[in-house]
């Protein structure tokens, strides 16, 4: 019997044991920081262009660039333990609070244009680039899910000068990826909301939008994650062309497995017609800050990959209960807005498992768009939501909404 205290009764093993276990240790110590980077990136930060891009500039060479860092009123960088984070805030100081939570792949100009039609009708608005996109940085050991999402809400919030954080609440937007993070916030903390609002929201996609492709490149370690960090990158920097055509005209689903055509369904603006994003810099386009992006943030694709893989974009449905509960005690309505034309998020699907777990409290707006509706036409969103706010919140006629086709 052998034992730690007498080394002289430990077995025997070949010389060339030895040296075979000595070599996989040493090997093993090469390869792991390859294979399991994130082993390495315990507390660092990857920085945003905030850094890395514009102290190289001259102040001209900064308001010519496709993401401006003033692009909207209200600019400041608001340190945390998560890095720092650039939060817009404008508006009358005493008009309604409402908080935009933008998508997977665009800074938050992408909601530019209903934030600026917002502020028209007297709110009080405020915006945040999530981690890895425009001039927020990104926590490299951390998965991009509902707990990151919402410190870094809380933390944007309590950074203001007015308070957000009391009595009354605010109003929550959330588009896409941002509606399943609004829905996640607003199930945490249900008395800090006072109204929800989601724009063709992640949350509750079902299985069979998910091809096999998509889920074997989003599963950690499936790919060679370096190789895949950088074949993603590649194709994010190609022309964001308009997704291919399957049977009758409609978009293929497939084709929404790729990231490529993930990121075109936020920015493809159709008929290439001219959006007012920003009224500071009005010939700005979201698609040339969202390929200025994918080149210049060192940190933006990981943080897409990671938000694909942890985010609140599926099975979402306990969380969604409790805000339906809470709505029906306090007797009140959540509102959803969708595109007709919307190739990820399904308009009969939604609605109708939407109305499930909210209890009937949720009001639906259909419009004539595709995903980018807010992109598109944000001030006639901002219309639809201010009718809701102004509106007597009456529920919806189910009876209206069409059967959803099997699967």
């Amino acid at each position: 019997m052998w034992s730690m205290q007498n080394p002289e009764a430990w077995p025997r093993l070949p010389q060339a044991s030895y040296l075979t276990a000595g070599a996989l240790i040493a090997t093993g110590f090469i390869i792991r920081p390859i294979l399991f980077p994130s082993h390495n990136n315990k507390g660092v930060i990857i920085p945003s262009p905030r850094t890395t891009l514009l102290p190289k500039l001259a102040y001209a060479e900064r308001l010519n660039l496709p993401y401006p860092p003033d692009v909207l009123p209200g600019a400041r960088d608001v340190e945390s333990p998560y890095g720092t984070f650039r939060v817009f805030e404008f508006g009358p100081e005493d008009g309604r609070k409402v908080l935009l939570v933008h998508g997977i792949s665009t800074p938050c100009l992408a909601l530019g244009g209903v934030a600026h039609a917002l502020v028209e009708k007297g709110c009080r608005v405020m915006l945040f680039d999530l981690p890895g996109r425009g001039y927020s940085d990104v926590p490299a050991d951390i998965d991009h899910d509902i707990r990151l999402f919402t410190s870094q809400i809380l933390i944007v919030l309590a950074s203001s000068k007015l308070s957000w954080i009391g009595p009354g609440g605010f109003s929550l937007i959330g588009y896409s990826l941002g509606g399943g993070i609004s829905a996640a916030f607003t199930s945490y903390f249900p008395d800090l909301v006072s109204s929800l609002v989601l724009i063709a929201p992640s949350g509750l996609i079902r299985d069979h939008h998910i091809s096999w492709t998509s889920r074997m490149i989003y599963t950690k370690h499936t790919i060679f994650e370096p190789l895949l960090l950088r074949i993603v990158k590649s194709r994010l920097q190609k022309p964001l062309y308009p997704p291919k055509k399957g049977a009758q005209g409609q978009p293929d689903p497939d084709e929404y497995a790729n990231v490529k055509t993930a990121v075109q369904a936020e920015v493809n603006i159709e008929g290439n017609q001219h959006v007012v994003l920003s009224k500071s810099y009005p010939n700005i386009t979201i698609e040339a800050a969202v390929n200025h992006q994918v080149v210049n943030h060192q940190g933006f694709v990981k943080a897409f990959m990671s938000s694909i893989r942890y985010g609140p974009i599926q099975k979402q449905h306990p969380l969604w209960r409790r805000i339906g509960h809470r709505l029906k005690e306090k007797d009140e309505m959540a509102l959803i807005v969708l595109g007709e034309r919307d190739p990820i998020i399904n308009v009969h699907e939604i609605q109708k498992d939407a109305l499930d777990v909210l209890e009937g409290r949720v009001q639906f707006v259909v419009m004539d768009a595709g995903h980018e509706a807010p992109v598109a036409k944000g001030p006639e969103v901002a219309d639809y939501i201010w009718e809701f706010w102004e509106g007597d919140g009456s529920a919806p006629d189910v009876t209206t909404i069409p059967e959803v086709p099997t699967a």
